[in-house]
């Protein structure tokens, strides 16, 4: 193909942008990919890969450009690079889970329903993203990976548990990246690393096999813009016989996210769900993102939403899945696990059985709760969290004795525990530099309504930015 374009250009390019170039012949899935693994060099002391796919990337790359050439694209995916979080089965690569528990060794001869379907539609596998241990905690480090960094400080975390994912689409490692979200893994580190995030409905993107954290988990996009995570749900959602929970197949207006509008929305803001402690910078940012909803025709009003504090209900659920996750381990395994996460299972293995109904209980009034408030207002918008990025080496932010806050990150698990689809649109950076993000929710299976509203919302509040290289 001829014309090519400059490797900052092609880094800087969404999903969308690189389509548009390839159908131009402007430049070409090849071209592309060694742009996107010249990055990911350049990129390595961010820690955002954990696996680099060279040869199969570039047989992948090859074949969606003799496609392109023969104008016979698989679709607007084809050629287009794209990491998966090393929690997701891929073939061909290992899947370590960010454990020293687990082998490199394969056979890896399964992919999970979602790299499936990116792969049939053409996309470029081209690695594994960083995790925690197991994806078990709102951080990127792990004993096997070490620790990944926040490209807009690297003295900063990126979030987690798909840190990776995030830090990759921010610095132009590939446009898409596919995350898990148990508790907010998506959402946290978009928020933190200025990328758009979303964590759709439950089932609407099946799993395989299941997380250890059961109907807790969803899986969906990190990208640059939100019409990329659209065209990537077009992809990787519908039914899958080897998930039981999975959605049926639905006729979804995918595209129709692109001239959607926010006129006449019924838009309920709550700032901080009743529970205080938002930071005056992030609070003020988010604040000037909902005004600019009401300015595109929104019905905003603020509103209380009586979520109140569900910590109760998740602080019994995720550790019963960690201790689920290391039911089959032997004491040696176990002994290789993150202190903090072999003592969550612990303190899973000894809930009690009447404490984890009274979790589901209490999981299902919240889902009830949410529908009915659902049949008045569209969407309910919030922060996703309570300040910016903090310091990497701690599992939170520290409080002025040294102790690792553990309430850091209150505003996104309400919405795993009802399956609602959330999103994290970025709306500005403090004044530090570090970004901030809207959460964006839906009524449960509306995923079409949040990127839509995000899409509407996004070019007054998101201006698109990159981080700086790392030196």
């Amino acid at each position: 193909m001829s014309q090519s374009l400059p490797e900052n250009d092609l880094c800087a390019a969404t999903a969308h942008e690189l389509g548009a170039l390839y159908r131009r012949k402007a430049t070409s899935p090849v071209e592309v990919l060694n742009a996107t693994l010249k990055r990911i060099e350049i990129s390595r002391p961010l820690n955002a890969f954990c696996h680099i796919e060279h040869e199969g990337a570039l047989a992948a790359a090859r074949a969606a450009e003799a496609r392109i050439l023969r104008g016979m694209p698989l679709g607007p995916l084809d050629g287009v690079p794209v990491g998966i979080k090393d929690l997701i089965l891929t073939r061909g690569m290992p899947t370590r889970r960010g454990s020293l528990t687990t082998s490199a060794e394969g056979p890896w001869d399964d992919d999970a329903p979602l790299t499936a379907r990116l792969r049939e539609a053409g996309a470029v596998l081209i690695g594994k993203t960083t995790t925690p241990e197991f994806g078990w905690k709102g951080v990127t480090d792990s004993p096997l990976t070490g620790i990944t960094r926040n490209p807009w400080n690297p003295a900063m975390t990126p979030g987690g548990s798909s840190g990776g994912a995030a830090v990759q689409v921010a610095c132009g490692m590939g446009p898409i990246g596919i995350g898990t979200d148990g508790g907010g893994s998506i959402r946290i580190p978009a928020s933190f690393t200025g990328v758009f995030g979303f964590k759709p409905s439950y089932g609407r993107v099946p799993a395989w096999p299941a997380s250890q954290v059961g109907t807790l988990a969803h899986a969906g996009p990190i990208t640059r813009s939100v019409l990329d995570a659209a065209l990537t749900m077009a992809v990787i959602s519908g039914w899958d016989a080897r998930d039981w929970t999975s959605l049926p197949y639905a006729d979804l207006a995918w595209a129709g996210v692109a001239t959607a509008s926010l006129r006449g929305k019924r838009v309920a803001y709550s700032p901080d769900l009743g529970l205080g402690r938002v930071d005056p910078e992030c609070a003020a940012l988010v604040r000037a993102a909902v005004a600019a909803m009401a300015a595109l025709g929104a019905i905003v009003e603020e509103v209380d939403p009586g979520i109140g504090d569900q910590s109760a209900a998740i602080g019994a659920l995720w550790p019963v899945g960690c201790a689920r996750g290391q039911s089959g381990m032997s004491e040696a395994q176990k002994a290789l696990l993150e202190p903090g996460l072999r003592e969550a299972g612990a303190r899973g293995a000894r809930t009690s059985l009447a404490d984890y109904l009274a979790a589901t209980d209490a999981r299902a009034a919240l889902g009830a709760k949410m529908r009915a408030f659902h049949m008045q207002w569209d969407l309910l918008v919030l922060p996703v969290m309570r300040g910016a990025a903090f310091a990497v080496g701690a599992n939170g932010p520290l409080d002025a004795d040294g102790t690792v806050r553990h309430d850091w990150s209150p505003f996104c698990y309400n919405f795993n525990l009802t399956g609602q689809p959330a999103a994290s649109l970025p709306c500005g950076f403090t004044a530090a530099g570090l970004p901030v993000g809207l959460q964006v929710v839906g009524p449960m299976h509306d995923d079409i309504g949040v990127l839509a509203a995000c899409h509407a919302l996004e070019a007054a509040v998101s201006p698109r930015r990159q981080p700086p290289l790392p030196v």
